[in-house]
């Protein structure tokens, strides 16, 4: 490509909004199920709800403050980009909503109908009278606006009915507010009949029941429009030393309920005054995104639409796969004591990681756990096991982000649990977020002290590891072990920098030695030896990292990207970045994985991290880089990079134009990486199981 352009960069907003709009072309894309695609628009529209909740109210605070933001926002200023977002989202809205349209109509021929309050048959209703009677009847909360003296709060996290009443006399109007209860399904499920099968929303099933809800009212008529807020979610810590972070933590996540609104979204049929009268009372003003929607909001519920028993309608699953030579019967320490492993979700079982955690708990020898944890399952088997670890006497030590967003209430939770059992907590360091994902035991092995462990690229959550990518190396390589030792210690004692061996730390080291990594590359190029540069990773926003990388496309490194979310990089622009070619897989699992190549001359080093390009991550939190020094795990982790760069089914490509153009396939056979992935572990199954049958 030799387009000239005028920036280096791609701002980071737009090119998450152009994530997003992957998420979207799922639920858009004809070979994917049917069911599946309504979970895809769910995704979409969660995705965009957290944005809004964070990154989109980041900018809002900045354009309040007067300040242009340019230097912040790579050239663009917040007010400008605020629009920007704006007419970008309500595009990404209009089109989710032509393809649910889409959708319903595909679920008809498949025999499954999604009705309305005015399609409900006479067997409906009797279904639905006792339904509203006995189960949501109850969980409905109702208020009459009008006479308050102060508007009530609304949660960001709720959809709402706006409620217009006319009166009979005078016509006189009532306002109301009906909360759609998050304690039940969104979808309720109706008897079938001649083999269809039928599905209403709970909003439908309110409007149905109007009349009953305002009975007491002498009303000429009634509508109902839903309305929905999003609030800034930024936590602001309070910095009384009186307080334990824990407290902090959690009246700063009460606080989140009455943030600033930062978007408002409403059904576009919606009355006139009806509308005035909401944003008026809101204190909704006009440099609040402020978005005209459909009938339905939080389509983020659709990620739980029913299967309805239909599995023809949704994506195969297949069973997580063992590791080959790793027994989920045997003891896992015996194993790990002679070599490294490493599992690769959810291909293979997430259980290794809880099986490695509950033998430790039992093991008489082990003495000590030490463990980071960051996202949690909602009934978490982790916990569980280390509980049950401190229970058999083990000295337990646990650092647990209080901060992790939007898990904070769930994280406050489980530190009380574990403090209760006597489990030691460290809750991180001020001013850095704890992301890395490492364990460590003690096991005394002939009056030593022998260490064992796992470091992975994400979060220790049996419920994510089914939908998410990530690899984790199990590992007994003492100095790697001792590294993960004195990152426990700069928990505790953070004014002391540690020297790592062989881990590659965040915030003191991470940035310095990938530039130096890149540069080693470099070197090589301009000496005239083959070398390379494959990095897999989440986001790749941070500019100094973007500016190596442009150095070394022009020394003559070729550098492949498989970036899944925001690339602030611009890819084959000649003079700058024409040896780089960047894309984006977005498929069932979604692509999680941090695993850093470099060719270094034929010498590979291969690295997996919890730590993606971006500010944040080098700079403002703790992050994990681990080497892989066992050859057999460095071939399948480049194996998994060459797999994914294959693919040409859910491949798109990263550009300026921000188009998200799939990779053709120019006559080649279709090659899906995730599937492909699969089928890879399927084959090295086969080959230990002949290698057995030969010995």
């Amino acid at each position: 490509m030799n387009k000239v352009i005028e920036n280096k960069y791609i701002d980071r907003e737009k090119s998450w909004l152009a994530f997003n709009a992957r998420v979207l072309q799922e639920a858009g894309d004809h070979s994917v199920p049917l069911l599946d695609r309504l979970r895809f628009l769910g995704i979409f529209s969660n995705n965009l709800d957290e944005f809004f909740r964070v990154r989109f109210a980041a900018i809002r605070r900045l354009s309040l403050t007067g300040i242009t933001g340019e230097k912040y926002l790579g050239g663009i200023s917040a007010q400008q980009l605020i629009k920007d977002i704006t007419e970008i989202v309500i595009q990404q809205q209009s089109e989710s909503l032509r393809i649910l349209n889409i959708i319903e109509t595909e679920l008809e021929t498949k025999n499954i109908f999604i009705i309305t309050e005015n399609e409900i048959t006479e067997e409906h209703e009797i279904f639905l009278k006792d339904y509203f009677i006995q189960q949501l009847s109850p969980e409905l909360v109702i208020i009459i606006l009008n006479d308050l003296a102060e508007f009530p709060v609304l949660k960001d996290t709720s959809g709402y009915l706006a409620i217009k009443l006319v009166m009979n006399q005078n016509s006189e109007v009532r306002y109301a507010i009906i909360e759609i209860p998050k304690t039940m399904n969104r979808f309720v499920v109706l008897p079938s009949k001649n083999e269809k099968q039928y599905v209403i929303l709970l909003d439908d099933v309110i409007r149905h029941n109007l009349s009953s809800i305002f009975n007491i009212f002498d009303y000429k008529s009634v509508s109902a429009h839903m309305i929905k807020i999003t609030r800034d979610a930024q936590l602001d810590i309070d910095s009384d030393l009186s307080k334990s972070m824990i407290e902090k933590i959690s009246l700063s996540v009460k606080d989140r309920r009455i943030g600033e609104p930062v978007r408002f979204i409403y059904d576009q049929l919606i009355e006139e005054d009806t509308l005035e009268f909401f944003l008026d009372k809101m204190k909704i003003v006009s440099t609040d995104s402020i978005i005209p929607g459909g009938r339905y909001h939080n389509r983020r519920d659709y990620m739980n639409f029913p299967n309805l028993g239909r599995y023809d309608l949704l994506y195969q699953t297949n069973d997580p796969l063992p590791i080959p030579g790793l027994s989920l019967e045997g003891s896992m320490l015996e194993k790990i004591s002679n070599k490294d492993y490493l599992l690769n979700a959810p291909y293979q079982s997430f259980s290794y990681l809880t099986k490695f955690l509950r033998e430790a708990a039992l093991d008489p020898k082990v003495t000590t756990i030490k463990i980071t944890l960051y996202r949690l399952a909602k009934n978490s088997q982790i916990i569980s096991s280390l509980v049950n670890a401190a229970k058999n006497g083990k000295k337990v030590t646990v650092q647990i982000e209080l901060q992790a967003r939007f898990d904070e209430a769930s994280n406050i939770s489980y530190a009380e649990q574990m403090q209760t059992e006597g489990i030691e907590l460290i809750f991180g360091i001020k001013g850095l977020k704890v992301h890395s994902k490492i364990c460590v035991i003690e096991r005394n092995e002939n009056n030593k002290i022998k260490r064992y462990g796992f470091i992975s690229t994400g979060n220790f959550n049996e419920s994510t590891a089914k939908v998410y990518t990530d690899v984790t190396l199990f590992t007994s390589h003492q100095q790697i072990l001792k590294d993960c030792m004195r990152i426990f210690e700069f928990f505790e004692i953070n004014y002391r920098v540690h020297r790592y061996k062989h881990l590659i730390v965040s915030p003191h080291y991470t940035r310095s030695r990938f530039l130096k990594l890149i540069d080693r590359e470099i070197t090589h190029a301009l000496a005239g030896r083959k070398t390379h540069i494959k990095l897999k990773m989440n986001s790749l926003s941070d500019y100094e990292m973007i500016d190596k990388l442009y150095e070394a496309s022009r020394a003559g490194v070729k550098i492949q990207l498989e970036v899944r979310g925001i690339c602030s990089l611009i890819p084959g622009i000649s003079g700058m970045s024409e040896n780089i070619e960047a894309i984006s897989i977005v498929d069932n699992y979604l692509e999680h994985s941090r695993i850093y190549i470099f060719g270094n001359a034929g010498q590979t080093e291969v690295y997996i991290s919890s730590a993606d390009f971006m500010t944040r991550n080098l700079d403002g939190r703790v992050e994990v880089t681990c080497p892989i020094y066992d050859q057999e795990i460095k071939n399948e982790l480049i194996d998994n990079f060459d797999i994914g760069w294959k693919g040409n089914v859910k491949a798109r490509f990263h550009s300026y134009k921000l188009d998200n153009k799939y990779r053709l396939r120019n006559h080649s056979p279709i090659f899906r990486a995730q599937l492909e992935t699969y089928k890879y572990y399927q084959n090295k199954l086969e080959m230990t199981a002949e290698k057995k049958e030969t010995v």
